[in-house]
């Protein structure tokens, strides 16, 4: 029996649009059935940028700072609430999977109920968008239109489920309260408290990369922060861009950026003149000769992949990725401009609904 579980990767270039795009998303995976050894029934993980940040599963039932700089919440109220509220969904997707299986006829096997809300924040112009978005067996079940404060059904099987929900209207005001206000705070809270630390990282480590089996030269930067930088060619001393492909910004485990340039020209010809890599973040320039001995010193470092567009699959597990290139582009996020240029303290939101906006899930 296979398991199809449906999950969101938003590409990596969304944050480093012209326009800074931070993203904000928890991910909630509910299992039923028998699965394969390390797949535990239910876990969920929350990332910033893409960067997971916290995970929590069942069979720790503990939440786990994935961050160094997260690490200092552990020990907070929040926290606590947190792991509570992770405890209380994990029960609450038993649940919710025993009901569709019973709407879908399914009487056996193994069944993946999902959930996927958070939000994003352009930090130049302000813009917001909330989602909220539900799977099931790795397809889409429902979707919620933060701005209109509804929820579509996306098969048959869901419309109990949206007719039950789109008839609180107190609980959608919640909602749109929370994606509008609360999830926005959170977004630019945790950005700030990232940034300290890696702020102190430095310059960044700039190497020169050549596989055994291709000609092409690949300049790689990474280890900095913020992720604004250049990467430029220069050939006998003048800027050279011809056979030059700049790949895009893309945001480490820990938080800081790497990038790429390759130079695609034969051996003969960058042994004949001077060709030097030049990288500037900061106000710093980092130079780079490219010689025979300064590639050979460097050989070890090839072994830097990143998937942008993932696909895995064994003989049990079946991932699914929608790949969004622009979120803005996508028919399930809803954008839209805060009516507040500043972002208030969600608190007086909790006091308004007698209940705290991080608390929020739904039984089907």
């Amino acid at each position: 029996q296979a398991i199809f579980i449906w999950l969101v990767v938003f590409y990596s270039n969304l944050i480093y649009d012209t326009v800074s795009l931070h993203t904000f998303i928890t991910t909630y995976t509910g299992i039923s059935g028998k699965t394969i050894a390390g797949i535990p029934e239910f876990f969920a993980v929350t990332t910033l940028d893409g960067q997971q940040i916290d995970y929590y599963d069942s069979e720790t039932e503990s939440l786990v700072p994935r961050q160094e700089w997260m690490k200092e919440y552990a020990s907070k109220e929040l926290w606590k609430e947190d792991t509570e509220i992770r405890e209380q969904v994990q029960q609450t997707y038993k649940n919710n999977i025993a009901v569709l299986m019973q709407r879908f006829n399914q009487t056996g096997g193994v069944h993946v109920y999902q959930r996927m809300y958070g939000c994003g924040w352009a930090d130049e112009t302000g813009e917001s968008y909330g989602f909220d978005q539900y799977g099931y067996d790795g397809e889409d079940y429902v979707t919620l239109d933060v701005k209109k404060g509804r929820y579509t059904a996306a098969t048959p099987q869901a419309m109990e489920s949206t007719a039950k929900w789109n008839n609180d209207s107190s609980q959608l005001e919640f909602l749109q309260q929370h994606y509008e206000y609360e999830c926005v705070y959170w977004l630019r809270f945790f950005i700030n408290s990232r940034k300290a630390p890696l702020e102190s990282k430095g310059t960044p480590e700039v190497s020169l990369l050549q596989s055994s089996s291709s000609p092409v030269v690949q300049c790689h930067a990474t280890g900095f922060y913020p992720s604004a930088m250049t990467i430029t060619w220069l050939r006998n001393g003048q800027e050279h861009d011809e056979d030059v492909d700049l790949g895009e910004t893309l945001i480490n485990e820990d938080g800081t950026f790497q990038r790429t340039s390759t130079l695609n020209i034969d051996p003969d010809d960058w042994k004949k003149h001077r060709y030097v890599c030049v990288v500037e973040h900061k106000g710093k320039t980092i130079q780079k000769v490219l010689t025979e001995d300064e590639i050979k010193n460097n050989k070890s470092k090839l072994i830097i992949v990143w998937y942008s567009d993932l696909n895995a699959t064994n003989e049990d597990v079946h991932f699914f990725y929608q790949n969004h290139t622009s979120a803005k582009n996508d028919h399930s996020f809803t954008i839209y401009s805060p009516s507040l240029n500043v972002i208030p303290n969600p608190y007086k939101f909790q006091k308004k609904f007698g209940v705290s906006l991080r608390s929020n899930y739904y039984n089907g």
